[in-house]
């Protein structure tokens, strides 16, 4: 029988998740590649704009996206002023669960110094990147 100390199943742990986040994060880029403004085939739609026929703070923003990954900026701030935002969080996660990941395995860094590290990091990033979509009362 094999003994896995707590330190061990933390990380194992840790590991899942960041490889669940860069999974979820190559699909959204997987599908702002697949799918583009020029082919409208976007297959979903702004559910508050199909119910009230007004546009949200993330309306455009699969446009955007679709626009940044093929180098137009300029058009993609254009379809959503919070998209290139957006997408830097995103693809800042992906490098960071990448590295977090491979400090992890190599043994680089004790498992609570680095998670509280990452968690800090992450909801600040994600702070900065979404603040324009806060609603403030």
């Amino acid at each position: 029988m094999k003994f896995y100390s707590k330190t061990n199943i933390i990380k194992h742990n840790y590991l899942i998740i960041n490889l669940i986040f860069i999974v979820i994060i190559l699909l959204i880029f997987s599908y702002s590649i697949i799918f583009s403004k020029q082919n409208d085939n976007y297959p979903i739609e702004c559910v508050h704009k199909q119910i009230t026929g007004k546009t949200c703070a993330t309306c455009g923003l699969s446009h955007s996206f679709s626009e940044i990954v093929r180098g137009n900026f300029q058009e993609a701030k254009n379809l959503n002023e919070n998209g290139i935002y957006i997408f830097a969080f995103f693809f800042i996660q992906l490098i960071t669960r990448l590295l977090v990941s491979a400090i992890l395995i190599l043994n680089f860094s004790t498992i609570n110094y680095l998670i509280v590290s990452d968690s800090i990091f992450s909801f600040l990033l994600f702070l900065l990147c979404f603040q324009n979509l806060f609603v403030i009362w």
